[in-house]
């Protein structure tokens, strides 16, 4: 009696295991026969040009679900879990619905979540299958914003403009009145040479400028020797450091090249001397470092001038920004050199970038992709001081 109860065990054992493998052998086969929920399906013609369309497209179903969405409208914030983020976008998939009429309007939204950066946006919405709607958006927001940048230059340009013409108008009148007064005639004069000569700069930075803003400025890229553009640039600034008493030093590596246009890496480095030397007291230094960084080679301009306080560091590369109207006047400056180093920092691959505290002093730091050593080519020996000015 005693060896049945083992063996009834056994038996049911068994029986309980079989029915569970074939319970669950019979909910993998429904599993596999219940057929997957079918995507609503779109004419292949259509999937065509959504693949080569450069805007934004979205295409939803009946329940304004995205079905598709193309890489720039997921790049643009549009779409975020299967449905269209922007309540103005889904106001007008409701009117296109409503009468079928093609929706074609400009609309303003934000660019994220979080943060007041805001897009632009062209957007067309069409029925386009009797189950299928289809939105694409046009990124105007940068369109608007160099238009905006072009419609500010001329304003600021003509502004420019009238200040020293207006001032040589006045001057020649003047000169006229006091032509029987040999020293007010020498003394006008000196002040129309110095509108003429600060209308000249002006001119040739709105026309280098503009140069600069064209794409491909870079005619004729060759290799550059970074101690030659120093030279030359220090060369230059010279004359406005003598008059000012104030020494220019050199310092760093050396035998360092990059790839660009000689010229203008001379302009964009004077640029940032002739700034230095403008803000500096008479009897102070300004510096010139050079040294590489990796694949990069910085050039730093250091000053002891007055120093740019941090609400306005952000702004100083923009045209016609000026720090100190009054002080720029009378150093001559026309607020565009630094405008002009971005411009050809951001044309040879690089950037520019400041660090300053008001009474310290600035940095300026050009910042450019160094060209590739020549095989067998050795470091050049350590760095030593230019002559320094008296």
């Amino acid at each position: 009696m005693l060896d049945v109860v083992p063996l009834v065990a056994g038996v049911v054992g068994v029986l309980v295991g079989a029915v569970a493998v074939a319970a669950f052998r019979w909910s993998e086969r429904d599993q596999r026969t219940v057929p997957p929920q079918p995507e609503p399906e779109l004419d292949d013609g259509l999937v065509r040009t959504l693949a080569v369309l450069r805007s934004a497209a979205v295409v939803l179903d009946a329940q304004d679900r995205v079905v598709r969405a193309s890489p720039p409208a997921h790049a643009l914030g549009l779409v975020r879990d299967g449905r269209l983020v922007h309540a103005s976008m889904r106001e007008l998939v409701a009117s296109v619905r409503r009468d079928g009429v093609i929706r074609d309007e400009e609309l303003e939204v934000p660019r994220g979540p979080v943060g007041p950066s805001r897009l632009l946006l062209q957007v067309r919405v069409a029925q386009v299958t009797p189950d299928h709607l289809l939105l694409l958006a046009e990124d105007l927001t940068q369109a608007r914003r160099l238009e905006a940048i072009r419609r500010d230059f001329v304003v600021n340009v003509s502004h420019e403009l009238k200040t020293p013409v207006g001032a040589l108008s006045l001057l020649a009148e003047t000169v006229q009145d006091a032509a029987d007064d040999p020293e007010a005639v020498r003394r006008f004069s000196g002040r129309m040479r110095a509108e003429a000569g600060r209308l000249s700069a002006l001119v040739h930075e709105i026309i280098e400028l503009s140069r600069l803003q064209v794409a491909g400025a870079l005619e004729d890229v060759e290799t550059v020797e970074v101690d030659d553009v120093v030279a030359e640039a220090v060369d230059r600034a010279r004359t406005a450091a003598d008059a000012k008493s104030i020494r220019v030093a050199v310092a760093g590596d050396r035998g360092i090249t990059v790839f660009g246009d000689h010229n203008l890496l001379v302009t964009a480095v004077r640029n940032l001397l002739d700034n230095a030397v403008a803000y500096s007291p008479e009897g102070t230094r300004v510096g010139v470092g050079v040294q590489a960084r990796g694949d990069l080679v910085e050039i730093a301009v250091v000053d002891e001038g007055v120093g740019i306080a941090a609400a306005d560091q952000d702004r100083v590369f923009e045209r016609f920004y000026r720090v100190d109207p009054a002080r720029s006047r009378d150093t001559g400056g026309t607020g565009l050199g630094l405008s002009i180093v971005k411009h050809v920092a951001a044309d040879h691959g690089g950037d520019v970038s400041v660090w300053s505290q008001p009474g310290r002093g600035s940095t300026f730091t050009l910042r450019l992709p160094v060209a590739a050593p020549a095989p067998g080519t050795q470091p050049s020996a350590p760095p030593t001081p230019s002559r320094s000015t008296p």
